[in-house]
């Protein structure tokens, strides 16, 4: 209640103003704080994955390499450097681009389960707005190449934008078939907003699938751990920077913090990768199988390092490996090759799922006359 100085009642919370602070402050210091820590958590977890997977890359192709905590080392010296601007470049886009991408990274992390903790954001159809948010980071990329004057990283720019929009489309059909499968579960689960990643983890594709749906989703999990590289500019996909063809591309003029901002958004990005792929198929955590008590400190211990091997796992499988193996690819095989191959692929695995759910084996088996 509050009063004006003869006594009257100007207006009358109830005695409730103290609790609505309350429920105002706690979810605002929630946000605050879990956006703080989840981008600490991503920066040096990224980067000390980055040097996980330099290390391991090079003892495959012989070599000893850098000690895994070098990317701490390069983003040190980064930051040390003099931040060079060309004369030619539009100076605020040149500047503003890095940064861009760093926050826009990190936002994705607030809409994905890491380890045994929910989302701290998250609402209807959250997995479509992660796909657009996955697509900043490289138009980040792309408009700081062209606002650098730069023809090397004009032509990366070029390449950058012809690669977004191969991969899109199968990563596209993959997010479509997990809303479609668990739409078509919805009568006899219950289930309501289906592009929610909480939905998702909640309710493993795993669990609703037969042997071809089965099959279904190991193709679409193989498409998706083809897409990871893509997304973060690795062989075979880095024709956008090529460092023995166009000097850098993408980053050719860009130098000291600038660079190194560029930097910490590739690892942040490495973890938000790893961590979609563990969403959509390996949502689950060990403390209950170990029949720890939820919410206890052993049980989110036990959790979180379940999923920091999970992501090293899926970093092993889709970045160190196929990089060592595959050499680079040229701009129009990898365009060529997610618009018909990768896509293909994703679609083959959308038919075995829907066959599945609309016929089941036996009946896709006479259809066949098998």
């Amino acid at each position: 209640m509050v009063c004006c100085y003869n006594g009257s009642i100007i207006f009358d919370t109830g005695g409730d103003l103290k609790m609505e602070l309350q429920e105002f402050l706690l979810p605002a210091i929630t946000i605050i704080f879990g956006t703080i820590g989840l981008a600490l958590f991503g920066i040096v977890f990224g980067l000390l994955f980055k040097g996980i997977d330099r290390k391991i890359s090079a003892h495959m192709q012989g070599r000893i390499g850098p000690p895994i905590i070098q990317p701490f080392r390069d983003i040190r010296k980064l930051f040390s450097k003099e931040n060079i601007v060309p004369d030619n470049a539009v100076t605020w886009v040149f500047n503003l681009a890095p940064l861009v991408g760093l926050i826009s990274t990190i936002t994705i992390l607030l809409y994905l389960p890491i380890g045994g903790f929910d989302p701290i954001a998250s609402g209807y159809g959250d997995l479509i707005l992660i796909l657009y948010l996955l697509i900043i980071p490289s138009l980040a990329m792309v408009i700081g190449g062209f606002s650098s004057g730069s023809p090397y990283a004009t032509v990366g720019a070029q390449r950058e934008m012809a690669t977004m929009i191969a991969y899109e489309f199968p990563l596209a059909i993959i997010i479509v078939t997990f809303a479609w499968m668990l739409g078509n579960s919805a009568v006899g689960l219950g289930l309501e907003n289906v592009f929610s990643i909480a939905v998702i983890t909640a309710n493993p594709i795993w669990n609703s699938v037969g042997i071809l749906g089965f099959i279904g989703v190991i193709i679409l999990l193989f498409v998706l751990v083809l897409v990871t590289p893509a997304e973060l500019s690795k062989i075979p996909f880095d024709a956008p920077e090529a460092e023995t063809e166009i000097a850098g591309g993408l980053f050719a003029e860009y130098s000291g913090r600038n660079l190194g901002i560029f930097y910490l958004a590739d690892g942040v990005k490495t973890v938000v990768m790893a961590t979609v792929i563990i969403a959509l198929f390996f949502p689950w955590n060990l403390s209950p199988f170990l029949n720890l008590a939820a919410g206890t400190i052993p049980a989110m211990a036990i959790d979180i390092i379940f999923y920091l091997v999970k992501v090293f796992l899926i970093i092993l499988f889709s970045v160190t490996l196929i990089r060592v193996a595959i050499a680079r690819l040229k701009i129009d095989q990898i365009v060529y090759t997610y618009w018909v191959w990768i896509t293909l692929i994703a679609l083959v695995g959308l038919i075995f799922i829907m066959w599945d759910r609309q016929f089941g084996l036996e009946t896709v088996v006479n259809m066949l006359g098998l």
